[in-house]
Parts: structure tokens; C-alpha cells; sequence
């Protein structure tokens, strides 16, 4: 039975990570030496937490598989091993927003209030009743008892453990409150006022139902101005670019003449304005990254809840379907009377 190495390694940029060491056996017998980065010392700050870490991984090397299963275990561990085989940057099964949120509900929710339980002890119902005991939108208690499914397949995929008690937890998603959605009239007094790069803003996404990680990735390029259509072919989340949420969004998506209109003026007089520029370029990073987010839409006097109203109508009409890019709906946005 070995127990591995832990070594503290510096990097050129960034904190020091912990390297966990060990040998395995290839199919002739031969003695391989592996290695796997645990975390950075921000997340575990001497030897004994980051030994912590690897506990199921060094289970995983020393017993037979059928073993495992016996073992107890808790939530946290299970945790840690999701995190190091499915949340790394090499892993492209999930896209970076995804990591990023599981990682806040591990953190923030699943570890501190679930962590010490073993797996064995796991209970449906009293995993329903905490979930409807947290201060959180039915939404975010929903994503929770996803997010625990996942770990338990992920345990049973690894042979860690043999069920999954979330199967059968209940939990809705509705929501609070129906959403308020503007009409094309409440939608062109919205433009009233607004700049001229913020004007194509709210006119692309009041008409075209694009995500704000779609809208905030567009380039110049993707825009074909003589067939009236943009293509979508990429999206970006906190300044990291990656492909569309689904493959049905990177389909062609028809644009309206007036905002056709508004963009043209916009590139006129953009810095930014060759193929491979973004549309919506960042003036503080010098045109190498688009804008993004919130702080976008606060200048241009837009706060939480008109976002919210812009983007309703795409979810109204059924984003998933993808029903608003077929239906046109920039024609019934924009050439509706005011």
C-alpha cells in the first residue's frame, strides 16, 4: 500500500500548487511515476489539508475496485475527486460558466452544510427538506439537488459508491413571479437617449434573442450586412470564449434592416471595425477582448430589471426551441407602431 508524495511547486505566475506523486503499474509490469496537481496553497494552506484531498484518490489506486464501494465516505470527498477529475481547465465535457457555478455551489452550499455526511447516510427526504429550508430562489434550489445527482453518478461512475439517493428528490423550479415583458412600443422609448454603440446593444438584443454570452462574442465578421443575417459562432463568459451553449445556436440569424442600419453607423466610427474585431470591443483592453456583463448595460442607464425586461420577450417565445430565431421576431419588434 503506498500513500504518495506531496511537493510544493512555484510557478512563473500565480500562487504555488500543491504536486501529489505516485507510482502505478503499466501492463508489463513496468513502474510508472504519475504526478496530478491537487491546488493552489490559497485553497490549502499546509500539507495536512492538501493530504486531506487526495484521500479518495489514494483509495482508488490501493483498492480493488469492487472494494471502493465499502469504504465509507463522505460528501466533501467526493467533492474534491469531482472537482479534480471533472472541473479542470483540460476537461471540455462542461463549458467554463458551468465549472464556475458548480464550483460556487460546492463551496458556498453543498461542502459547508452537507460535506461531513457520508455517503451511506444520505437520505431522500432529508435532502428535500434542507433544500426547502435554504434562503434561495426555488431556481438556485433546483440547480443544488441537479448539481447532487451529479456527484452521486459521478461516484457511482467511478465505482465510489452504488446509488444515487437524489434520484427521486423533489424539488421544483418555478418561478416567484411571471416576468414583466416590454412592447415593442415601451422597447423604442427605451432607445431614446441611449449612445450609439448602446443603441445597437439593446436593439440586437431586444430583436434577435440573442444570449448576452452570444451578443457580447459577435464580430465583425460574423455579420453578412448584403443577406441580412449574423452568424453565431462562439460565446463568451467573464472575458473566456468558448462555443454556444447549444448546437442549435449556431445557426444564421436574421437581422432587421434598421438595426443592419445601426450597426453600419456604429462601424463607421469604431475603432475596432476589421473582420476579426469584436463588435462590442473592450476600449480598455485595446480592442483584444469584447465587453461584458452588467457594467455595460449600468452605463448606458439600464439597470437589472430593463435587462431583465429585453430579454424576455426570447424566453417568452421559447429560447430553447430556438422558436425566436425562425419567427423573426426582430419584424414584429421594430416594425410594430409605436
Amino acid at each position: 500500500m503506498q500513500h504518495g508524495s506531496l511537493i510544493r511547486s512555484g510557478r512563473k505566475r500565480g500562487p504555488d500548487v500543491w504536486q501529489f506523486r505516485w507510482a502505478d503499474r503499466g501492463p508489463y509490469g513496468k513502474r510508472i511515476y504519475r504526478k496530478r496537481v491537487i491546488g493552489t496553497v490559497c485553497q490549502y494552506p499546509d500539507q495536512d489539508s492538501a493530504r486531506q484531498s487526495v484521500i479518495v484518490l489514494l483509495r482508488e489506486i490501493n483498492r480493488h475496485a469492487l472494494q471502493r464501494c465499502s469504504l465509507p465516505m463522505t460528501v466533501a470527498e467526493v467533492c474534491d475527486h469531482f472537482v479534480q477529475r471533472e472541473l479542470t481547465k483540460d476537461n471540455i465535457w462542461r463549458s467554463y460558466s458551468t465549472k464556475r457555478a458548480y464550483k460556487a455551489y460546492l463551496t458556498r452550499w453543498i461542502i459547508p452544510h452537507r460535506g461531513s455526511v457520508l455517503l451511506s447516510e444520505v437520505r431522500t427526504t432529508d435532502v428535500e427538506s434542507w433544500l426547502r429550508s435554504l434562503p434561495l430562489a426555488k431556481s438556485s434550489c433546483a440547480k443544488i439537488r441537479n448539481l447532487l445527482s451529479v456527484l452521486f453518478n459521478h461516484a457511482c461512475r467511478h465505482e465510489l459508491f452504488d446509488r444515487n439517493p437524489i434520484r427521486l428528490v423533489r424539488q421544483g423550479a418555478k418561478r416567484r413571479t411571471t416576468p414583466s415583458v416590454l412592447t415593442p412600443a415601451e422597447i423604442k422609448a427605451l432607445l431614446t437617449g441611449l449612445g450609439l454603440r448602446e443603441r445597437a446593444l439593446v436593439l440586437l438584443a431586444a430583436s434577435t434573442g440573442l444570449r448576452q454570452s452570444e451578443l457580447f462574442a459577435v464580430k465583425w465578421g460574423d455579420i453578412e450586412f448584403a443577406q441580412n443575417t449574423m452568424n453565431v459562432t462562439r460565446s463568451v463568459v467573464y472575458g473566456v470564449v468558448g462555443p454556444c451553449k447549444t448546437e442549435s445556436s449556431q445557426k444564421p440569424v436574421p437581422v432587421h434592416p434598421t438595426v443592419l442600419q445601426t450597426l453600419d453607423e456604429w462601424k463607421q466610427i469604431c475603432r475596432f471595425n476589421k473582420p476579426d474585431d469584436w463588435v462590442f470591443a473592450s476600449r480598455r483592453h485595446r480592442g483584444r477582448k469584447p465587453i461584458w456583463g452588467q457594467a455595460t448595460w449600468s452605463q448606458a442607464d439600464l439597470g437589472p430589471g430593463d435587462i431583465a425586461q429585453i430579454y424576455s420577450p426570447r424566453r417568452a417565445a421559447g429560447r430553447n426551441s430556438e422558436t425566436i430565431r425562425m419567427a423573426h421576431v426582430s419584424t414584429h419588434l421594430l416594425d410594430a407602431p409605436t
